[in-house]
């Protein structure tokens, strides 16, 4: 077979038609331009440039956990036995969220949605003292997760990147230590995104734990609400955060009522709050001095009823208490009692607590003096104190100082990064009319070489010239449809999110021109300002700032010093 077959790549943009851009959904744009192909309601498959952006991801992720808190990558498998998940009672728990299915023998399992039972199963092995703590493992991998409606494209799907690492502890202290290193961690990867981000103390809900922390990206287009304090500056998730109103007890209007038991079911608990107002299931179980059945905190009103009714043979003789939310008084229109007859001294009412969701401008209970200010944000990570959850029931201990064994279980803590997550967000966040945007640092390619097929000899020669640089190499994208225009070459560049444009023309050669498609955020271009001032002339820099937001800012430089300005180009971007 005689001459040479050239390859085409099937990942190519054809038809590109700029105008539609503005049209599309951040999921359909993210399929128009090849970055990943959907099959199926929540599944989606990653072509060269996704998978381009999420190595870039997962590297600072890798590098970030590495570095500055010597975690041990690890890979858990992807089924997990239901054995492990009984021992927790989580099985039943979480069982609507896991994809369940058995082998060849009748063995249950599950694809993993998330994995303490597994690593605290393997830890098993590996800890005997209190010597071989503290120390935190991590893996990077996919998960899954059986979501009923799937949205958001990558931001909700049922099969996901995620980041997961598990820490072990001797003491609470050092425990309490590994959650504050990680966190200072989480911070170096999201400043190296350069994208404003916002932490939030959050609920630990049924991850178990006292405490934990929230990161969020703040964007309009967010499923979830955070509340900063305009004083004490707080921040706070919908589900953590305890608001005042302006003035106590100062709706007259309607009042709502949600039932609930006690674990026991022996006491029926009334909680009252105005109409059209959240009930907030945390801060119910708060007001309360007693443990509350937090697994009817779905059932009906009615069934709550039905369940009292069944369970204490005379509710004359039964418990019942009144929760009443602080913003509702006497004279505000209650519902109907349900039942009758009752002993009043079997009665009893908890007053002045705050059991609704916080709304914009209430008063902060921490500091008292400020308000709270809402927005709307996506949740990108997410830091747990486990404290002994999973090590009890999973007999995880260890032998302390004085050789023994007794009730020395692990202290352990947990820590998710949503990987396709921040993704999806970013491409949702900061997509313009041009199309996507993305930072540097996970930008599937830096740089872009845009000519005619003409200019071929010219493109090459600038490509070899930018391959050079330690920081361009492999970071060039010059992958485009024949008989593409120079116009349409540059705008899918754009559309990529690629943050820089390098022209090639012949009437303007050696010079090229230089378009800068990425805007900073968190920084001042300052370095490549004062660069240009000492070098213009040398470099023949010309620099065209943009006459308004429509525009981009331009450079023209002689192509060979092209590969230095590109370089301080990004370093503020």
């Amino acid at each position: 077979m005689s001459g040479t077959t050239k390859l085409l790549n099937p990942f190519q943009i054809k038809h590109f038609n700029k105008s539609i851009l503005k049209q599309l959904s951040t999921p359909d744009l993210l399929e128009k331009l090849n970055f990943v192909k959907k099959t199926q309601s929540g599944l989606f498959q990653y072509l060269p440039l996704s998978v381009r952006t999420i190595n870039k991801l997962s590297n600072l992720i890798h590098t970030k956990l590495q570095n500055e808190l010597g975690a041990v990558h690890l890979e858990l498998g992807m089924l997990s036995p239901k054995k492990l998940w009984d021992k927790t009672d989580r099985w039943q728990k979480q069982g609507n969220e896991l994809f369940k299915l058995k082998d060849g023998k009748g063995n249950d399992f599950c694809l993993i949605a998330t994995c303490e039972e597994d690593i605290t199963d393997l830890m098993g092995n590996y800890i005997n003292s209190y010597k071989d703590m503290p120390f935190i493992v991590y893996q990077l991998n996919k998960k899954y997760r059986d979501e009923k409606r799937p949205r958001g494209g990558l931001l909700r799907g049922r099969e996901f990147v995620m980041m997961d690492a598990y820490s072990f502890a001797a003491t609470e202290r050092d425990s309490m230590d590994m959650f504050t290193r990680t966190n200072k961690a989480y911070d170096s990867i999201f400043q190296t995104l350069k994208v404003p981000y916002v932490k939030a103390w959050a609920d630990n809900g049924d991850m178990g734990g006292d405490l934990s922390r929230e990161f969020h990206f703040v964007d309009k287009t967010g499923e979830d609400t955070l509340f900063e304090c305009s004083d004490c500056h707080n921040t706070t998730t919908q589900e953590k955060t305890e608001s005042l109103p302006q003035k106590e007890g100062q709706e007259f209007g309607n009042v709502d009522v949600k039932y609930g038991l006690s674990k026991d079911h022996n006491t029926l608990i009334c909680y009252y709050f105005p109409e059209g107002r959240q009930l907030n299931w945390n801060l119910a179980v708060k007001a309360m001095d007693r443990d509350i059945d937090s697994n009817l905190k779905l059932l009906s009103n009615d069934k709550i009823l039905d369940i009292f009714q069944k369970e204490n043979e005379d509710i004359m003789f039964a418990n019942i208490i009144r929760v009443m939310d602080c913003r509702i008084n006497s004279r505000s229109n209650f519902p109907d009692f349900p039942f009758r007859n009752y002993l009043k001294n079997n009665f009893g009412q908890i007053d002045g607590v705050s059991i609704v969701d916080a709304v914009d401008r209430e008063k902060c209970t921490e500091c008292e003096g400020g308000v709270l200010n809402a927005s709307k944000s996506i949740e990108v990570g997410h830091t747990f104190v486990l404290g002994t959850k999973y090590s009890k029931p999973m007999n995880l201990k260890f032998m302390d100082k004085d050789n023994k064994l007794d009730d020395n279980y692990v202290q352990m803590g947990c820590y998710g990064i949503g990987v396709t997550r921040i993704i999806g967000s970013l491409a949702e966040m900061l997509r313009d009319p041009r199309g996507l945007n993305w930072p540097v640092a996970i930008a599937p390619y830096l740089v872009s070489i845009c000519g005619t097929e003409d200019n071929g000899v010219l493109t090459s020669q600038i490509k070899e010239k930018l391959n050079q640089s330690s920081i361009l190499k492999d970071n060039i994208y010059q992958s485009f449809e024949h008989n593409m225009s120079l116009g349409a070459r540059i705008n899918v560049s754009h559309a990529l999110g690629i943050p820089i444009a390098v022209i090639v023309g012949p009437k303007s050669w050696p010079n090229v021109e230089i378009e800068v498609r990425r805007k900073p955020t968190t920084v001042e271009k300052t370095q490549w300002k004062e660069i240009h001032k000492q070098k213009d002339q040398e470099y023949g820099w010309k620099v065209i700032e943009p006459s308004n937001p429509q525009h981009l800012e331009k450079h023209i430089v002689s192509q060979e010093h092209a590969q230095k300005v590109i370089e301080l180009l990004l370093h503020d971007l």
